[in-house]
């Protein structure tokens, strides 16, 4: 019964939009644990960083995110970057003067087309955080 549960997961993909950073930490550390367990769970991810969130695309941001009872932000990055998909928005990036090079490495900045085709495809399921 476990197999058809995870082929089934598999076959869908969950696109997560984060907005809230350090300045909102229980929202964020919510989108990303979700997007991590979906991640461990055999489902197809696709993280979409935006807002203020979008400062966790640079190496070392994640590590000085806190919030007590709360995995560690780099581990769950870590974890998405290994099985699943991590966008920067392109304007969000712009607006903080990120570029490609600055990002984490297989952090990819994308716009709002990618984005709508992504949540539009059959089998998503789309959540905002």
């Amino acid at each position: 019964m476990e197999t058809v549960r995870t082929a089934e997961a598999a076959q869908k993909t969950l696109v997560i939009k984060v907005t809230a950073g350090a300045n909102e930490p229980e929202r964020c550390s919510q989108a990303f644990t979700v997007a991590a367990v979906a991640v461990a769970s055999g489902v197809r991810v696709s993280l979409w960083l935006t807002g203020e969130a979008a400062w966790f695309a640079l190496p070392g941001r994640a590590a000085e995110f806190e919030l007590p009872h709360a995995a560690p932000l780099p581990d769950l990055i870590e974890s998405i970057r290994a099985a699943g998909e991590i966008t920067l928005c392109t304007q969000c990036a712009a607006r903080r003067d990120i570029t490609q090079a600055d990002v984490l490495e297989g952090v990819r900045i994308a716009g709002s087309q990618v984005f709508v085709s992504e949540i539009m495809a059959d089998g998503v399921q789309a959540l905002v955080y």
